[in-house]
């Protein structure tokens, strides 16, 4: 089967360190941590303190009271983020054919705060007085439901659900939608709002969250042997997908090439990772062989590396055994240290990340590294300052709770 090649025309961003695409790139060169204290609610009663939350995010910069009122803030996100990515790429402008255009997007928890607060409300008052978008506001398809009710595109809408690897796996099946011939081009990615009393809450006692809340900008720590767990982060990454020859047509700006995807699952754990990373080695071969490419060829890995003390040692294990000697002529970063881990939106904005990577020659730093912890793989993590080199191969890893692995592959156009 002759299969189309896939191209990505327009990026947005929602993060912790940047509330756009330009701002979200100039903070991951520079270092900056998304973590503080958490400002959503009074977190003292709980074992965490901090987050990455977002700064500065007004949904009436974007929405009306009234629209922005039926919608979970995962579903704003998401909806700014793609306002973003449909901006950059001029897609609107060029007039595509509606039913050649369609949205996959993920979302690991959905509408968590609208839940919380129902549910709340419901236990306080014991009366059933639910509010008419209380499911609406809630379930994860809505996001792309509203996106293409937005902008008018009537192909492929649906969501993903794979917990951290959420968005990664919504791009992967976006990808392929476009190069089997089923769409010309597609919105992809993911938002998460899950800092929420429960959210934290959950997390942080399952011991996966840091507690170092003294001090939030070095508490996401990817690789260091001090690490006590990932800092809960918050946004929206959106990537427009589009058939090469569809993009040329129109004279689209091309950021980079997406050339395949691998997706696997550890069959382990339900939360934890395979001590040997045996899902995410397939994932990574898988997405290699997808692009026609070779090990060697593998320049850049942006790796899930989300800062806990078992997963941060799978990954490189996996990446060593995969990659034999090339994997030290790797650069390897956890852009985690700087945004957190926004579970299900995290794999789109790594991807995105990663995509900038290419297009710029400069691989963002993992930051907060302070000691080397001697039972993790030791590899070019490009610890505390960005490394400037041409990339032309890269890959980007998203894994999540219930085993599942994520790989996408990215080329230089």
């Amino acid at each position: 089967m002759n299969l189309k090649r896939v191209v990505v025309t327009g990026i947005g961003t929602l993060t912790p360190v940047g509330n756009d695409a330009k701002t979200f790139w100039q903070n991951l060169l520079a270092g900056v941590s998304g973590a503080s204290l958490i400002t959503r609610f009074d977190p003292e009663k709980y074992k965490c303190h901090i987050a990455c939350e977002l700064k500065g995010f007004d949904p009436t910069n974007h929405f009306d009271r009234k629209e922005a009122r039926k919608m979970d803030l995962f579903t704003q996100y998401g909806m700014v983020a793609a306002d973003e990515a449909m901006a950059d790429s001029g897609l609107a402008e060029a007039k595509p054919d509606p039913d050649r255009v369609g949205i996959i997007w993920g979302s690991g928890m959905g509408g968590v705060t609208t839940f919380q607060q129902e549910v709340s409300d419901f236990a306080r008052s014991e009366s059933p007085r639910f509010s008419p978008f209380f499911v609406p506001k809630t379930i994860i398809d809505i996001c792309a439901g509203m996106m293409a009710i937005k902008y008018g595109f009537r192909g492929p809408n649906y969501a993903t659900v794979a917990a951290c690897a959420s968005s990664a796996m919504a791009i992967s099946d976006a990808f392929n939608t476009i190069r089997l011939g089923k769409a010309d081009a597609m919105i992809a990615g993911g938002s998460e709002a899950a800092v929420t009393e429960c959210g934290i809450g959950g997390f942080a006692n399952m011991q996966a969250l840091s507690t170092r809340n003294d001090d939030p900008a070095t508490a996401s720590r990817p690789y260091d042997k001090d690490r006590d767990g990932f800092v809960l982060g918050e946004g929206a990454g959106a990537i427009i997908l589009e058939e090469l020859e569809h993009a040329k047509a129109r004279g689209a700006h091309i950021y980079a090439e997406i050339t395949g995807s691998g997706l696997t699952a550890d069959a382990y754990h339900i939360t934890a990772s395979h001590p040997d990373g045996l899902g995410a080695q397939q994932a990574m071969r898988q997405a290699i062989e997808d692009s026609g490419m070779q090990i060697t060829d593998v320049d850049h890995i942006n790796t899930h590396g989300t800062s806990t003390p078992v997963g941060d040692i799978s990954e490189p294990k996996a990446i060593a055994a995969l990659f034999g000697d090339h994997a030290q002529k790797i650069s390897v970063n956890s852009t985690k240290s700087m945004t957190g881990h926004l579970l299900g939106a995290a794999g789109a904005v790594e991807a995105i990340a990663t995509i900038l990577a290419i297009k710029n020659g400069v691989v963002p730093p993992t930051i907060n590294h302070f000691t080397d912890d001697p039972e993790i793989a030791p590899l070019d993590f490009t610890f505390n300052r960005p490394t400037v080199r041409n990339v032309e191969f890269a890959l980007s890893n998203a894994f999540g709770f219930g085993g599942h692995n994520a790989c996408l592959a990215f080329r230089k156009y």
